[in-house]
């Protein structure tokens, strides 16, 4: 399954809820997730993981750990404000919530397939 909810400021379906929808389903296995600065949604996320509402293994990228405080960035005009939605935050957040966080997007593929145990075809 792939999903993309954007980083707008208004977004119908958070990670959070889709999460929780990918919990419930017994064909998910893991989740890879990339994102980016703006938002809470990642700090939301990895407060939900951390009360046990997501259980399974997890893999994630978040870019624009170069971006500068209140300067837009990305079509959404995704920013970040007031110590909230930075790269690091979100990926500190994450890494304290149990999941997988990589540092290049490159390397997605391998740390999936290593969470998964499985080999490269």
């Amino acid at each position: 399954t792939a999903i993309g909810m954007g980083g707008d400021t208004f977004v119908g379906t958070t990670l959070r809820d889709f999460l929780a929808l990918f919990e419930k389903d017994p064909e998910t296995e893991m989740v890879a997730f990339f994102g980016e600065i703006g938002t809470t949604m990642e700090e939301d996320a990895a407060e939900f993981i951390k009360g046990g509402g997501f259980t399974k293994p997890m893999v994630a990228y978040v870019a624009g750990v170069h971006a500068r405080p209140n300067v837009r960035f990305g079509h959404a005009g995704a920013m970040i404000s007031r110590g909230t939605g930075s790269a690091q935050a979100k990926r500190a957040a994450l890494r304290g919530a149990g999941v997988r966080v990589i540092e290049h997007f490159g390397e997605i593929g391998r740390v999936a397939r290593e969470i998964l145990g499985r080999s490269q075809a």
